[in-house]
């Protein structure tokens, strides 16, 4: 690894990690006339765009529909390697085995005056699930994807995924996670035309209520701008992971964490924090020795270029100072004590305790999901889960009896307001209203 591409150093009283995002104006624009033409002409605009950004050619027909058949979702399937079907039904079962414990349960309380309060869960009608295809083809995210939706409840699923040049469909190992899952409703279409589609309707296509998955720019500038007419889950940026080493650390394990996430993306994050300087340098060569081979090395390299650091802390506790600042999409914890480390740690999308706990088993097996939030943004979101596609809704049973007990102080609370009709509501009901 040549010198330009070292990685700096930083005391941690010092270091600041700052990943703001910053939107291209051109972009921004681009992104603002694609959602507004698919919003107004539907099917029509869909078709202009992928054929003229994803160059499909049979896209600039009336007839064609972005549409996947039954038939390709099954040979998609049926043509992939025993060894990878067998992973991605295993990594299934994992997924969907810890989101369904997080299944929330009712709320049914009878208050002193014979009041009930309750809460109950309802599903999404409709989700849509966008699955990137353009460095490289994710079938992992399908997974973490479309499974919560479904231990949820959610009653309908669409998944839009971009086409290949080649074949001008979906990656097959898209199609197979999605004809494994059961989706069927599968949609040839990429980038914000596709986010759009999903999100207002289009003559052929119905409309959904949340829109989620990770993708590039364009497709995080328009889920930014269909958010609020329908939900999101979160506007996703480059992947990013923090390292808690102490002296107990092995610096092979630590380069090729650090590299596990610099091959994502030029712009992906990877950051050392360790108590032991000496440990710094030791990585350091063990990443100008695993870069070597890479078939990655120069997406990492530019990564660590400009996104890596080593970041030295005088003791544990300044250590996870450090990453709670951060608030980093990943931390991984590679110390002698690592359960007091977790105790420390407030804000993080996920964290990863000892040496044999590499972040990669969270991207495609553990069962936890890995849309993770980024950006700093575990300061106040969390990883996508079941709960993500509920919504929450209060049940309010009043008898008489109660509401002739709390009428005082709600008809007080009401014209303290100034709300006079309010206060009517309530007495009205028994009786003491006179007019």
């Amino acid at each position: 690894m040549s010198e330009s591409i070292r990685v700096r150093t930083f005391p941690a009283r010092t270091f600041f990690w700052s990943r703001v995002n910053s939107y291209d104006a051109v972009a921004m624009d681009a992104v603002a006339g694609i959602v507004s033409a698919v919003r107004t002409e539907g099917d029509a605009a869909v078709r202009r765009y992928t054929a003229q950004l994803d160059g499909i050619d049979a896209a600039k027909s009336e007839g064609w529909s972005p549409q996947v058949p039954a038939e390709v979702l099954e040979s998609a399937w049926a043509e992939l390697p025993p060894s990878l079907q067998g992973a991605l039904r295993r990594a299934a079962d994992r997924i969907r085995q810890f989101h369904q414990a997080q299944l929330p349960s009712a709320i049914d309380l009878t208050g002193d005056t014979g009041e009930r309060l309750g809460m109950v869960w309802r599903a999404l009608s409709r989700v849509g699930v966008y699955a990137p295809g353009g460095r490289a083809a994710y079938p992992s995210t399908v997974l973490m994807n479309v499974i919560p939706a479904q231990v949820a409840g959610v009653d309908h699923i669409v998944l839009a995924s971009p086409p290949q040049r080649d074949t001008g469909l979906p990656h097959p190992y898209v199609l197979a996670a999605a004809h494994m899952l059961g989706v069927k409703d599968v949609l040839c279409l990429g980038g914000a035309q596709a986010v759009a589609a999903m999100a207002y309707g289009t003559e052929t296509l119905l409309r959904v209520d949340k829109v989620v998955g990770p993708g590039n720019l364009y497709v995080a500038l328009a889920k930014r701008a269909v958010m609020g007419d329908v939900g999101i889950d979160s506007i996703a940026g480059p992947s990013e992971v923090f390292i808690v080493a102490d002296k107990t650390a092995d610096s092979r394990y630590v380069a090729a964490d650090m590299l596990a996430q610099a091959e994502h993306d030029p712009e992906a994050g990877a950051v050392l924090v360790t108590t032991e300087p000496g440990l710094c340098e030791a990585v350091q060569t063990e990443l100008d020795r695993q870069l070597k081979d890479l078939p990655k090395r120069d997406i990492a390299a530019a990564a660590l270029s400009r996104w890596g650091a080593f970041v030295v802390a005088d003791n544990l506790d300044e250590a996870i100072a450090a990453v709670n600042s951060a608030a980093p999409e990943h931390v991984e914890v590679m110390v002698e004590q690592p359960e007091r480390a977790l105790d420390l740690i407030r804000s993080a999308g996920a964290v990863f305790l000892g040496p044999y706990s590499p972040e990669p088993v969270g991207d495609y097996y553990a069962g936890p999901n890995h849309v993770l939030p980024t950006h700093g943004s575990a300061r106040f979101a969390s990883g996508l889960g079941v709960l993500d596609f509920l919504r929450r809704m209060t049940v309010v049973a009043y008898t008489q009896d109660t509401l002739q007990a709390h009428s005082g102080d709600i008809v007080t609370l009401a014209e303290a307001e100034g709300l006079h009709a309010h206060a009517r509501a309530v007495t009205i009901r028994h009786g003491s209203d006179d007019k």
